[in-house]
């Protein structure tokens, strides 16, 4: 839980230390209001902070799937960024990824591919093995739906003061590795050969 302002006043940091601080103590802001704690927060603060985050970006991604709901349910679209995060699977892979049985998979990859945003291949080597891909209309919803995406999160992000930027982006970036995330530029990008 984020404490409360805590008697200390915006702008009159705690005397003592580096600038002003106390040793192994920091200040931060906190809907405007200045507090201190000791330093290294404990997973119980990393879990509301995230928490708090996911909030607001579980609407962005609602919103930005918004103009494609009648296309793609939520679980679609997931499916849809690990094809184009982790280029072809094997469906059994595919529900491993999506964290669903694979008879799951299966029925949701059938809609997809009626809807052609997905393809299946079957590999020379082996007839009964098959590769899931994206189709051309698929890179495509995946593209503009990012981009929707990536454009509200920047107008979010551009109220982060200049001096705390570097910050979030070690926290995120830390947070998408611990999770097994591809970041965006190592995504295979074969249709661009």
């Amino acid at each position: 839980m984020l404490p409360a302002c805590g008697g200390i006043r915006r702008g009159e940091p705690e005397a003592g230390g580096r600038f002003g601080q106390p040793r192994n103590r920091i200040l931060y802001r906190y809907n405007d209001c200045m507090a201190t704690r000791t330093a290294g927060a404990s997973t119980e603060e990393l879990t509301e902070a995230v928490l708090s985050a996911s909030r607001v970006l579980v609407a962005v991604a609602a919103r930005s799937l918004s103009n494609y709901e009648n296309e793609v349910s939520l679980q679609q679209y997931r499916a849809l960024i690990v094809l184009a995060s982790r280029g072809a699977q094997r469906p059994v892979d595919l529900a491993e990824a999506l964290g669903v049985d694979p008879s799951t998979s299966t029925r949701l990859c059938d809609r997809l591919s009626a809807k052609h945003l997905i393809s299946r291949r079957r590999e020379t080597g082996d007839r009964r093995e098959v590769r899931l891909d994206l189709t051309d209309r698929g890179r495509h919803l995946v593209e503009t739906v990012t981009e929707r995406r990536r454009e509200e999160i920047r107008q979010i992000l551009a109220s982060i003061p200049r001096q705390e930027r570097d910050e979030v982006v070690r926290a995120f970036l830390a947070f998408a590795r611990a999770a097994g995330e591809v970041p965006e530029d190592q995504w295979p990008r074969i249709w661009e050969i």
